[in-house]
Formats: C-alpha cells, structure tokens, sequence
C-alpha cells in the first residue's frame, strides 16, 4: 500500500516527526512528510500536487483548498505564539521587548508574508504597534528583512533552526518567529526567546484538511488525544477536544 503523503507547515516538523512515527506505530500505515511555507505547499496542490492531507499554520490556506473544492472541511488542531528571538547581549535582553525591537541599530529578520504565515503573523504585529504607537509599526515593516519562506529565499542549512543560523551567521539580529522553537532554541547560549505579551500578543491558529479520505485515520489521530499530547509537549498550544473552524475563525495569511 502506498504511504500516505502529508504536505505540513516547517514549523511543524519537529512535532510532526514523533506524532507521525507514533501514528504508524500505532496503526502500520506509513506516512510520508514533505515540509515547508505553507502557502508556497497550498500553491503546489492548487497547481496539481496531491497530497492526502495538508497542514497549515494558519486557517486560510487550507480553508482556500475547501473553498476551490480541492478539500474537506477545514480543521483547527493547534496554537502558536509568535515571539522574538534575539542575540544574548544586554542590550536586547535587558530592555523592555518592543523597545529592543524598535530600535534601529538592531537587524530585524521575519519569514515571508504571503508565502509563510510566520510573515504574516509579523504584519500583524506590526499593526498592533502602529495601533499604539504611531509611526512605530510601520517602521518596523520597513525595516523588516524577510529572510527565509519564499520560493527564491536562501535555504537554512539542514539541522540549523532559521533563528539560530540567521543570528549566528550575522545576518539578524532579532528573528520574530514561533514560540514552539523555544525548547530547541534554549540548547543555544547565545540566543534568547522573549514573549509578546497583550495587546501584542499574537497567536497562529494551525489548520489542516483532507484532499483523500484514505488520511481520515491521520487526521483522527491529529486530534484527538494522543496527537495533541504529541503538540504540547513540543510547545504548541492545544486544543482538544478539536473543534471544526468556521470561515468566520480564520485568519488573514
């Protein structure tokens, strides 16, 4: 029997890689994962690649793929949080966190908007500073380096983290990212993750969706208890019992 062919969110592959092995453990069907900016995967099933399932780190893009006819319902299965990976100096450590990343001696890195819902987490929260702080937000758009999720961006070498590899090698200096690196990222003395807190807390709700029903048992496993255990413990935040997302649930990205 063929494996089944997942298309997942980067930012779920530290999480996905144990859920997965404990789903075919589970049930003997193997899965095959291909990882990468979720908008760039939902534009490779709308030019004809088939997945099985397909899973988001936003509402949109698989909502999009029901909305076109290509997929099932869209389903909610898990949280993140962005937050703000810097270089371990006190001068970014010490400072209130909108203040270090406001100021502009510091290199400001993001993923792609449009082609990474990481991206487009970071305009919102651009958007909640120029709410609070005129003039600020829209600095920082135009100051923000998108470095990493675009088709012709450079890849992270394998085994980096984006905000460890861009940081280390000189290219930023903050890295706006999500919350569930927090635990890999600790393993590295010279980074720091800090929070948002509200009103500039921003989270990502994490999507997926069936294009073939043979997935339905991955999905299942996905949401119910044991896959969302498998999310928590790699810092995502959860949601079980799962709950269908509605168009009116999504989110911009």
């Amino acid at each position: 029997m063929n494996s089944i062919l997942v298309y997942a969110a980067g930012s779920l592959r530290l999480a996905f890689t144990p859920l997965l092995a404990a789903f075919q453990a589970q049930t003997g069907e193997a899965v095959e994962a291909v990882f990468g900016p979720a908008g760039l995967l939902r534009q490779r099933i709308e030019d004809g690649e088939r997945p099985q399932l397909f899973a988001s780190a936003n509402l949109s893009h698989p909502q999009r793929l029901a909305d076109l006819g290509m997929a099932g319902e869209t389903r909610l299965f898990a949280r993140n949080r962005l937050c703000a990976t810097v270089r371990n100096i006190p001068a970014l450590t010490e400072p209130p966190l909108l203040a270090a990343l406001c100021d502009p001696r510091w290199r400001l890195a993001t993923s792609t908007p449009g082609a990474d819902p990481s991206g487009d987490y970071a305009l919102q929260l651009f958007e909640r500073i120029e709410c609070g702080q005129r003039g600020q937000g829209a600095a920082l758009r135009s100051r923000a380096l998108a470095l990493v999720g675009a088709a012709d961006s450079a890849p992270i070498p394998p085994g980096r983290l984006a905000a460890e590899y861009l940081i280390d090698s000189g290219r930023a200096d903050i890295f706006l990212g999500y919350a569930s690196y927090a635990p890999a990222l600790a393993a590295y003395p010279g980074l720091a993750v800090r929070q948002f807190e509200p009103p500039l807390a921003v989270m990502a709700d994490y999507g997926l969706c069936l294009l073939d029903a043979r997935a339905q048992r991955l999905a299942d496993f996905i949401l119910a208890r044991q896959g969302q255990d498998i999310l928590q413990r790699q810092g995502f935040l959860t949601t079980y019992p799962a709950s269908v997302a509605s168009a009116n649930e999504n989110r911009p990205g």
